[in-house]
Order: structure tokens, then sequence, then C-alpha cells
């Protein structure tokens, strides 16, 4: 294994996510430790040294061809990542000083001397008691960020973001006032595509679950009046158009309750965007107008077609 893979081996075993054990940042740990290619991992040292020395000790020993101006990847990509794991300090200068440094902490400089030796195992270990992986806590901070919803009385998180943020208001804001007593048999995540999906009862309303790209954003059924709301949630695409209608029609041939398409937007000015696209015989909501609804051409105020 060469230098490059057992630097990526000591940074995935410290917690470092996937994008801190890239190539750069493989890079950075060596020069840091000012190990070269034919060097032991014991005979590392923790030098005070700058981004510069860093990209001339790579493109030096390890024929890589840095150039000055991406100091700022450096920085970013990994030195900041190091620091907030406790591997590297800085010297507490100003970051545009001359004189700013960093250097690989003395309790990293230990970890790496014992690194691939028998006494690894236990300085790792000794490490991650006293610092937390970086990568639990990007994921500690990911989890912060996550949205809360209920969804047919149980609590769930959306992943954040202004697609997701619209479904949480579809469910907590449209539903309770044009779908009172619904029950939630499908809503997906940006990230996790199934939050919710009752496949038991989508199949017992005659759905055809097996072209999942083309499921609404929700869907949600009302048991008193056998009426389904199919609703998609558009932030940048994906209007109820003539063409998603005859989709979601095509996927619930065998639904016999009564279905209304609804298109749910943020706002007025995403609205008027999308206006001309919408399909007659279909349904607006927009969240920043949660007490109001547009029906394109209704003969009636809001039922199945």
């Amino acid at each position: 294994m060469d230098k490059i893979e057992e630097a990526r081996e000591f940074l995935s075993s410290v917690g470092m996510p996937k994008a801190q054990q890239a190539d750069i940042c493989c890079y950075v740990l060596l020069a840091m430790a000012g190990v070269k290619p034919d060097m032991a991992w014991n005979e590392a040292t923790n030098e005070w040294i700058r981004i510069h020395d860093i990209i001339r000790f790579s493109n030096t020993y390890y024929g890589t061809t840095y150039a000055e101006n991406s100091r700022e990847t450096f920085r970013k990509q990994a030195l900041h990542r190091f620091r907030t794991a406790a591997l590297v300090e800085d010297n507490g200068k100003a970051t545009n000083s001359p004189n700013y440094r960093y250097r690989i902490t003395e309790e990293t400089l230990q970890m790496i001397k014992d690194f691939r030796s028998p006494k690894w195992q236990a300085s790792l270990n000794r490490f991650l008691v006293y610092h937390d992986k970086l990568v639990d806590i990007y994921a500690s901070k990911k989890k912060m960020e996550m949205m809360p919803v209920k969804i047919n009385g149980a609590e769930f998180n959306f992943s954040p973001g202004k697609h997701n943020g619209l479904q949480k208001a579809i469910i907590e804001e449209f539903a309770p006032r044009f779908a009172p007593n619904s029950e939630c048999l499908y809503v997906g995540d940006t990230i996790e595509k199934d939050l919710v999906k009752n496949i038991d009862k989508l199949k017992e309303l005659g759905f055809e679950i097996t072209l999942h790209d083309k499921m609404p954003d929700v869907v949600l059924y009302r048991e008193d009046k056998n009426w389904i709301y199919f609703v998609e949630s558009v932030t940048s695409v994906g209007p109820m158009d003539p063409k998603r209608i005859i989709e979601i029609t095509e996927m619930t041939t065998g639904v016999t309750a009564g279905k209304i398409f609804v298109t749910a937007f943020l706002d007025f000015k995403t609205y008027k965007k999308f206006s001309e696209e919408l399909a007659w015989e279909t349904e607006v909501w927009i969240a920043e107008m949660p007490e109001h609804m547009i029906h394109l051409n209704g003969d009636k105020f809001l039922g199945p077609r």
C-alpha cells in the first residue's frame, strides 16, 4: 500500500468524512507530518508550516501539480476540517498574516507515529475517547437542521431544503384546512425517497405501486368523503400539468375513490411562473396564503372530477 492509501486509511480511522479522505487531504496530512514516500510513519514531525509549504511538499515529493492559487481549496477542504477534528492547530495569528502557520497537534503526532504499529489501536482509541469524530459532528449538525413534521400522529424528520419545507407545509397547513381528518398515505423526502409509504392502504384503494418516480410528492386520503388528494410540491419543477395528470391517472386506473389534483407552491411568485402550465380542473394552494385556494375552472368549490 502506498503512502497516499495509508494516509487515507488513517483519516478514515480517525472518523473523517469521505470528502476529507480525498487525495488533497492525504497530501496535507503527509506534508504536515513531513512523511515522504520512502519514510516510516514513526519518523513523522510536526513543524509549523504554511499552506505554501504543503503545496511545495506535495509537488516535490509526491509529483502533484498544485498551483499557489489552490491555497483556498487546501484551507477549506482539509485544514479547516482537520482543525475541527482536533488533528491540527494554528498559531493564532490573523489568517491573512504572512506569519500564519498550522501544525499537527502533539496528540495527533503521537498517533501518527504509532500508525500501522502494534501501538496503533490503543493510540487511536485514546484519541477517540477525548475527541468526537468529524463524521459524527457533521451528522449531529445535520440532525439539528432536520425539519420535524408530524405525519399521521407520528414524528418524522425532513431533510433541510425548500422542497421539503413545502411538503411540511402541505401536511401541517394544507391538510388540516382542506383535507381535514385525512391520512397521509405517501410522502417522499429529497434524500430518503419513501419517508411514509402505506403500501397496504394504497393497494387496497387500487394503486398500481410500480412507477415509484411517478408518485406525486404527497398523497392524502380522506375516508369520510372517499377522496384522494394528489399533491405536487413545486419549488422549481413539476406542476400538475396535463402530462402529469395523465401519468397519475394511468397509475391509478384501479382507484375508485374521488381524485383531487393539487399543485402547492411556496409563494405567489413561484405560482405565477408556472401558472400557464397548470392543467384545468386542478387546484392550487400557496403556502404564504394558507387560508385560500385557487380553483382552475372548477364548477364546485373543491371535489373530485
